[in-house]
């Protein structure tokens, strides 16, 4: 089935929206929610959107006159290591598991300058926000953008233990909440994209009022959330 497509909200946004589920290589392993990385995640012939996909996302990026860039997709794209320590854990489902096509992504990014870009993603259950560079082992490097991961809605996260302790080892990870449900929601002007990470006490509870858990932002012009 065609999935991937485009939606144009004037010259505000684009929502260059993917499908990285039909056309990517085999997932090397299914360690949960993290396994030694394999060394073929570095395999240049290994893809996680399939080449015609790939080549329609640069060329939509590149040809974008939208004032903000959202890519929505399905998993997260930045490095997330659950390796405490010396080695390299990483759930290869992800990104991580695909690591050539997220360089070749955001190498575009980087020569081609496509206007603020912003990455949505989700199925963690958990919440993130984090910046993407080409080089996550050096948080000196340039952010090239910012990546916003909703929880789920009603789904519990039951690797949350694991995910608060990998944090440490991810400084690009700007915020977590594996605890608590809620949604994404995100507004934009021209000049400001500020994300309001909602939160309910009890998933279960349909009268349960929603509250703001965290806020964040990001300035035309400067990749990389601020607390907002």
């Amino acid at each position: 089935m065609l999935l991937h497509r485009e939606l144009a909200y004037g010259d505000l946004a684009t929502f260059h929206v993917l499908d990285t589920r039909q056309y990517r290589s085999d997932q090397l392993t299914e360690a949960f929610p993290g396994g030694p990385q394999d060394p073929r995640v570095n395999d240049p012939a290994r893809t996680l959107l399939g080449d015609e996909q790939e080549r329609w996302l640069f060329d939509r990026l590149d040809r974008s006159y939208a004032r903000w860039n959202l890519v929505a997709q399905q998993t997260i794209m930045a490095e997330v290591d659950y390796d405490g320590g010396p080695g390299v854990s990483v759930n290869h489902d992800q990104w991580d598991g695909y690591a050539v096509s997220r360089n070749r992504l955001l190498g575009f990014v980087e020569q081609r300058r496509p206007a603020n870009p912003v990455v949505l993603s989700g199925d963690w259950h958990s919440a993130w926000v984090n910046d993407l560079r080409l080089d996550f082992s050096r948080p000196e490097t340039e952010v090239l953008a910012t990546e916003l991961v909703g929880t789920s809605i009603s789904s519990g996260c039951g690797w949350a233990s694991a995910v608060k302790a990998a944090r440490p080892a991810n400084p690009h990870v700007k915020y977590l909440n594996p605890d608590r449900r809620g949604y994404t929601r995100v507004t934009m002007t021209p000049d400001l994209l500020r994300a309001d990470y909602r939160v309910v006490a009890s998933a279960a509870d349909t009268a349960a009022p929603a509250t703001t858990d965290s806020s964040w932002v990001v300035e035309a012009g400067r990749p990389g959330a601020q607390p907002g």
